[in-house]
């Protein structure tokens, strides 16, 4: 053995004893546990980190019982259908301590980043590829003359924001549902708006079914809809209806992603609806840009209150942390200025689903 191992063995002294229950606690179990700490129940917790509720119950379960065998307290209570959970005493200071153990991990990695700077990583969406690769364009020379590695990443839209937050990737390109009008920094976000736009009907019913419209949000459960089971589009139909929205809508069919919904509403099936797309969507569909066949219509939604936000997003305050000849800070920057010469909506083609 080296003797700076020995060293380092000698000087820290012997590992110490650690229940196995505390062993098999995760870092993203601790995540589960603050979520359902901010958000109060199992629900919004799997809303937020869109999972499963079951998936998260799952977590929280194990979690109750760790702690119970180790403490002689579990961390949360049930207090009854529709109420929040109830965090004891042992939970809210496994809580405070979750959020101190994920917040040293992260800033410890930000600035093991920030020190060797020797790779990029950058996530995007299929149709948002064409921003990122423009603002790399810009600062291509640089990277290559340093000897940066640089990473693209095909991150589903439903992804997007997890994958930043999980510091899997330094920055990312792609669309959020946001409120009309409203902030349009998600938490813990920084960003770059590009482009704001709304959600389109394509359809192949015919006009008396469904006329040219625009049509109101309120219409919408008479139509026989054809929806991904999340992502995007989900956000917008949980904002219009409530987490409960598929109790309330007329399902014609669950897609996974975008084009298995243009081919379900082209094909021969006696399968008659519309699918809910974002501008950009429809107008590729229009204009021939997303395969031929069948055409179908496009019908305006009237009086949405929620809109998609098409942005370059990092995490909050990290860009300003860096020095300015970090990579990230010059594709940041490089991004920025191509922001202010402004992408047009129908120049950034997002995938509604994120399943393409």
């Amino acid at each position: 053995m080296p003797a700076s191992a020995r060293t380092r063995r000698t000087r820290r002294g012997p590992l110490p004893s650690t229940p196995a229950p505390l062993l098999d606690t995760t870092l993203d179990q601790l995540r589960t546990l603050l979520a359902v700490h901010a958000t109060g129940t199992a629900l919004g917790a799997a809303r937020y980190l869109r999972r499963e509720q079951s998936s998260v119950q799952k977590q929280l379960d194990t979690l109750n019982r760790n702690f119970q065998e180790m403490c002689g307290e579990p961390l949360v209570l049930k207090q009854g259908r529709g109420k929040d959970v109830l965090f004891t005493g042992t939970g809210e200071v496994l809580v405070e301590m979750a959020e101190a153990t994920l917040g040293e991990w992260s800033d410890t990695i930000r600035d093991l980043r920030s020190k060797s700077a020797g790779t990029l990583t950058v996530g995007a969406t299929r149709y948002t590829l064409g921003v990122v690769a423009d603002a790399i364009a810009d600062i291509e020379d640089e990277l290559a003359d340093r000897g940066i590695d640089l990473k693209v990443d095909h991150i589903r839209t439903r992804d997007l924001l997890s994958r930043l937050a999980g510091n899997q990737v330094d920055l990312v390109c792609g669309s959020v549902a946001v409120r009309a009008g409203g902030d349009a920094a998600p938490d813990g976000c920084d960003v770059l708006e590009l482009s704001r736009g709304g959600l389109r009907l394509l359809t192949n019913l015919p006009s008396d079914r469904l006329p040219d419209g625009p049509i109101p949000v309120g219409a919408l459960p008479d139509v026989p809809l054809v929806v991904p089971s999340d992502g995007l589009i989900a956000d917008f139909l949980r904002g219009w209806f409530g987490p409960g929205y598929a109790e309330r809508l007329t399902i014609a069919a669950a897609i996974d992603a975008v084009p298995f919904g243009l081919e379900l509403l082209r094909s021969r099936l006696p399968l008659h609806g519309a699918m809910l797309v974002t501008e950009g969507i429809a107008d590729a569909v229009r204009d021939g840009r997303l395969g031929g066949g069948t055409p179908l219509r496009a019908v305006d939604i009237a009086d949405s209150d929620w809109e998609v936000l098409v942005g370059v997003f990092a995490r909050k305050g990290e860009i300003g942390r860096l020095s300015a000849g970090h990579p990230l800070h010059l594709l940041w920057h490089a991004a920025a200025r191509r922001a202010d010469r402004g992408y047009p909506a129908r120049d950034i083609r997002e995938s509604p689903t994120g399943g393409i």
